[in-house]
């Protein structure tokens, strides 16, 4: 084991409640678009998702920071094992069914999303094509990478932010961080009325929900021990629980026509933030969050999430009108299935250094995202591969 494993063990806990708290969002990401109207404001999972991973990717960073071995390279290693093998394979994945089912404006459209996709910048191209809440995005089966660009976009200048800032002192850093974040959310609440889809998928609009993740990080960090000590403090059950309901609130009383990510947006975020906070073993939510079954779908959270648009998507373009209910939580039965499968087989083993060291890592991904952006670009330049259908069409009697 690497002395910055040991490190990271050392001054990091693993808590369970943060790993349920990844399903709490998931399923309603799922059924939300899967088009079941309890779910109306499940797209809120999304933002939930935005607080864990700031908090999630700034402890590690703050934690390698103090022990001396954090690196850009290893950083950007960590996210690649993270993010884009999974991601990748969804997407070869597919590919046969885009060739099969897709008319050549779907297939070009689609073929724009590879390439997009494949440089975290799908975000901007559906922010260009349409709204989020438009029926027609719901035959793209890769809208909902929009918020794996956001992510990486961030992630992209926020480690080197605070290697440039670091010898100012926390003091400093939280200050600015807390300032970028106030100006973000009155961005968002002015852009969701004005400029409404740009407010939606990019990044300086949804920064502020990140920081607040952020932010507990750099609160909670090198505190473990006074927090463990008043974990049975009664506040800890009433706010945690406020937290949790702040959530499914959102998750049941928003829909399409709530102004997003506005005000609005806090409600679920704070809901967020307070889970984090107060949430432990001993409290009510805490025992909720980490028990068992919770636990393990928030492990698997990832891959279900990049699994359940394609399998909608493609159900949608297979089908002539709606699709049943019955046909639709199925599909949402198979993104878990496929998520175990693809977590257990792709994710995990890349995520072992010992199975896949950093230069294959890299080369491995730039052959998978050269294939992907060769095959998008190949396809942009076909028009969708419109003489099959041209080709077809020919073939019928007159």
């Amino acid at each position: 084991m690497s002395s910055r494993t040991n490190a990271i063990k050392q001054l990091m806990e693993y808590r369970r409640e943060i790993d349920g708290l990844r399903a709490f969002p998931v399923l309603p990401v799922i059924l939300f678009h899967a088009g079941f109207p309890a779910f109306s404001g499940g797209f809120v999972g999304v933002d939930v998702f935005f607080v864990i991973s700031g908090y999630l990717i700034t402890s590690i960073i703050l934690t390698e920071m103090q022990a001396g071995t954090f690196t850009i390279i290893g950083f950007y290693e960590r996210r690649v094992r993270r993010i884009l093998p999974a991601l990748f394979f969804v997407m070869f994945a597919c590919l046969p069914f885009a060739w099969l089912w897709m008319l050549p404006d779907d297939i070009k459209d689609f073929s724009k999303s590879l390439v997009a996709v494949s440089v975290f910048a799908s975000n901007i191209l559906f922010w260009r094509q349409s709204g989020y809440f438009e029926t027609a995005v719901e035959v793209k089966p890769l809208l909902h990478t929009w918020s794996l660009a956001v992510e990486e976009q961030y992630y992209l200048l926020f480690p080197i932010f605070l290697l440039l800032t670091w010898r100012f002192g926390k003091r400093w850093i939280v200050g600015i961080l807390i300032a970028v974040a106030i100006i973000s959310l009155a961005l968002a609440q002015w852009g969701s009325s004005n400029r409404p889809a740009a407010t939606f998928f990019l990044l300086p609009t949804r920064g502020w929900e990140l920081l607040i993740g952020v932010l507990i990080a750099f609160y909670l960090f090198g505190k473990r021990a006074e927090i463990k000590e008043a974990e049975n403090n009664r506040p800890n059950e009433a706010v945690s629980l406020i937290g949790l309901l702040l959530i499914t609130y959102a998750v049941f009383a928003f829909n399409k026509s709530t102004p997003f990510p506005s005000i609005y947006a806090v409600i679920p975020t704070i809901g967020t933030a307070l889970v984090i906070l107060f949430a432990h073993p001993q409290t009510l939510v805490g025992n909720l969050l980490g028990s068992k079954g919770l636990v393990n779908i928030g492990l698997i959270s990832y891959s279900a999430y990049l699994w359940h648009q394609p399998l909608f998507a493609f159900a949608r373009h297979r089908s002539d009108g709606e699709q049943s209910a019955t046909l639709l939580l199925v599909l949402s039965c198979i993104a878990l299935v496929l998520a175990y499968v693809s977590c257990k087989y792709i994710e995990k083993p890349f995520r072992n250094r010992g199975h896949i060291n950093r230069r294959t890592l890299f080369v491995l991904s730039l052959i998978a995202s050269a294939s992907l952006i060769a095959v998008g670009a190949y396809g942009y330049y076909k028009d969708g591969f419109i003489d099959r259908l041209t080709a077809a069409t020919e073939d019928l009697p007159v």
